[in-house]
């Protein structure tokens, strides 16, 4: 039977993890980042992950340090043939690619060498690219370079937000791992060594780069909305106050405008003008410390009128 340890954090890595479970092989640890506060109120949450393997019995390790002696002893003696790794989160040593037998696979949220990094879903969607996919590959001491084992790709919705395009590959993740272990054991996999030359990248994100430029044409607005939901969430600042965007639609503008400025603000219609004489339709917005409201609530409970515009803030 094939040992597996799984190096994984976020809900992207449930799916895939879960299959390795219910599958025929075994999966002997997991290793995923430790508990930290989150939200506003600093509670100390598990990672999805661990809810998952704890569920199942299966040890999970929360290393600190990946080069901690303590941890590579332990990490040798479950004996793995196969690491495979889901967002984890962190740069793997060498030390830790070398443990088990068949060394280490990686399931990346994009058709590498496109979007390497901590964020490509996210890239994917600001990028305005119409297919992605997941990527399975060696991993290798460079950030997401080692050569590619398989693909599967999958078309990007024109209103799909990142949180809904990720769980759709997690799912792809999950089936790709399982169809891939077998062949990858038995050796009848292909490796394809990356073209560096058509390599992009995608950095982890902060949370000012959610803040929303006007001046760009209405389909890049509307593609960063949808990027930034769930995090860290697009936002402008409207009449000194601070608001999230959270859904948008480009559309006709009725009359020419500024970048920013208000051209409709009546019934459901919150339309915003943005670069080159594009406009973009607000659906849902959250003004802070409130709930998310759809344009018609909002319209209806604050005073906006056309003329009005919205402009740079302070990230959150």
């Amino acid at each position: 039977m094939v040992r597996i340890v799984f190096f994984g954090t976020p809900a992207f890595a449930v799916p895939a993890l879960s299959a390795l479970i219910d599958s025929p092989y075994e999966v002997v640890a997991l290793v995923t980042q430790p508990d930290r506060p989150k939200n506003r109120g600093q509670h100390v949450a598990p990672t999805p992950t661990r809810l998952v393997a704890e569920a199942h019995g299966i040890p999970v390790l929360t290393p600190e340090h990946l080069k901690a002696p303590a941890f590579l002893s332990t990490l040798e003696a479950v004996r793995p043939d196969l690491g495979v790794v889901a967002a984890y989160g962190k740069i793997l040593p060498d030390a830790v690619l070398a443990a088990p037998r068949l060394r280490m696979v990686n399931l990346h949220a994009s058709l590498l060498p496109r979007h390497r990094g901590a964020s490509p879903v996210q890239a994917a969607i600001r990028a305005g690219d119409r297919v992605t996919g997941v990527s399975l590959m060696r991993v290798v001491s460079e950030l997401d370079a080692g050569p590619v084992l398989a693909t599967v790709e999958h078309r990007i919705g024109p209103d799909d937000s990142a949180a809904d395009l990720e769980r759709a590959l997690a799912s792809l993740a999950a089936e790709l791992i399982l169809r891939q272990v077998g062949p990858l054991v038995a050796g009848r996999l292909d490796e394809h060594v990356q073209d560096e030359a058509s390599a992009t990248y995608a950095p982890r994100l902060a949370k000012a780069d959610g803040q929303v430029d006007w001046t760009r044409i209405a389909q890049v607005v509307h593609d960063h909305v949808r990027a930034m939901n769930p995090w860290p969430r697009a936002f402008s600042q409207l009449n000194a106050k601070r608001y999230v965007i959270l859904r948008t639609a480009p559309t006709s503008p009725p009359r020419a405008g500024g970048p920013g400025e208000v051209l409709e603000a009546s019934g459901e219609r919150l339309v915003v003008a943005a670069g080159d004489a594009t406009a973009i339709q607000v659906l849902d917005i959250q003004p802070a410390g409130r709930r998310t409201m759809p344009a018609r609530a909002f319209l209806s409970g604050y005073t906006v009128r056309p003329g009005s515009r919205f402009g740079p803030a302070t990230a959150p």
